[in-house]
């Protein structure tokens, strides 16, 4: 690998941490993300010279730091920075000491990252674009191409953020009490919708975006090891993992979607299996550690490892997984969930009792332009062999997706 190809590959892994590193001294997410930059610009004029470190992340970092150590040192406000921050300039880290690459401090800087990142200040679009940019590692290219929207509003997104956090006098911290499990359904929520859009893509001619599932992956997986005893993280990691093992069987060879009960479950990835087990098994005992039950999204692994289990299409406990949408309608009552365990009740005591619940579910607004909602409908009246109004069904489904895949997808079955 060439010098400039290892500077961008350590960047892309390391990035985060740099950043969150730096943040803790300039206190802005911004001037960080400007800092860590300009580590890198550095690296790539150096390395080709003088040849890649030993330890190229901690280069970085120490770059980075030593960078941001000046730039505070400039201000005409230095000292009352100073106190504010209750420090001495004596005591501010050296560029050069080795406990910069201290894994538990820089830990702890990656949690305050996130948490500012995914401040409830910041719409949900704002705060998708920065997560994905400052802890993704994602360029405001590959965040336009995933979510197909332009480079220019992708860009407009995050610099509205980073100015919005500095408004606000957002600290880079990591909140306590009531405000902590407020700020920490925040973050969920921003991992969870980045995966979904790489899971089950909105738009566009792909049905999965891989690289934005694996990104959200990575974010669950680095928020449960900083956050061990908080029962939803480990339950929407167990979600991610548990999900993400259909990929490989969720589309044949030319791209097409296959349905659950046609997937080839040889092909589901077993050490992700393994993976989101495990995660669930540690929500459920943190959760019982804290006298609570399983959360949201500890539920809704439940439900993905009911499937996971399940060797056969055939052999899923249907009537558990009703159960479960039971339990997560009352505990977040909404539509979407009601609309899943109609399904669930189909599948568990036939498409009459199912199609009761969707019928009621018609009038409700939030679902007016769902197209998942008529797509069910078409399934379960095709099951009762009212193919007429299932054709009809399916081809209001296929007008309301804007996924070329899933419209393809509902064209063939009401032609069928």
């Amino acid at each position: 690998m060439t010098a400039a190809g290892a500077v961008e590959t350590v960047f892309r892994i390391e990035s985060a941490r740099i950043i969150a590193g730096v943040a803790r001294i300039v206190r802005d997410v911004g001037i960080a993300e400007e800092l860590a930059q300009d580590a890198l610009v550095a690296a790539l004029e150096r390395w080709p010279e003088s040849g890649v470190p030993d330890n190229p992340g901690a280069w970085l970092m120490a770059s980075a730091r030593h960078r941001a150590i000046d730039l505070v040192r400039r201000r005409e406000t230095y000292a009352r920075k100073l106190a504010e921050m209750g420090r001495d300039p004596d005591a501010l880290p050296r560029a050069d000491d080795p406990g910069d690459t201290d894994p538990d401090s820089i830990d702890d800087d990656l949690l305050r990252l996130i948490f500012t990142a995914c401040h409830p200040v910041l719409s949900t679009d704002a705060r998708i674009a920065l997560t994905l940019r400052l802890l993704g590692g994602l360029t405001t290219e590959e965040i336009a191409r995933a979510f197909l929207t332009s480079e220019a509003t992708v860009a407009q997104r995050i610099v509205r953020a980073k100015r919005a956090l500095g408004r606000a006098g957002v600290p880079f911290e990591v909140p306590y009490g009531t405000e902590r499990t407020a700020r920490l359904g925040s973050v969920l929520e921003v991992i969870y919708l980045v995966f979904n859009e790489g899971y089950a893509a909105t738009a566009g001619d792909d049905l999965l975006r891989p690289a934005l599932c694996e990104d959200a992956l990575r974010l669950a997986r680095v928020l449960a090891g900083l956050m061990e005893r908080e029962p939803e993280v480990h339950g929407l990691a167990a979600l991610l993992e548990l999900q993400a093992s259909r990929t490989a069987a969720r589309t044949g060879p030319d791209g097409a979607p296959v349905l659950l009960a046609a997937q080839d479950r040889t092909r589901w990835d077993r050490l992700l299996i393994r993976r989101g087990l495990a995660a669930l098994l540690r929500s459920a005992e943190t959760a019982a550690d804290a006298g609570t039950g399983l959360g949201p999204y500890g539920l809704q692994a439940a439900i993905a490892a009911c499937h996971a289990r399940a060797v056969r299409y055939e052999d899923t406990d249907w009537p558990a997984i009703a159960a479960l949408y039971g339990r997560l309608a009352a505990l977040t009552p909404s539509p979407v969930v009601e609309l899943n365990r109609a399904v669930a009740v189909a599948m568990a005591e036939g498409p009459a009792a199912g199609l009761a619940l969707v019928d009621a579910l018609a009038a409700d607004p939030a679902l007016r332009a769902y197209h998942l909602l008529p797509s069910v409908r078409g399934d379960l009246l095709e099951r009762m062999g009212r193919t007429d109004e299932a054709r009809a069904e399916f081809v209001r489904a296929a007008e309301l997706t804007r996924n070329a895949r899933e419209r393809a997808l509902l064209l063939d079955r009401a032609g069928r």
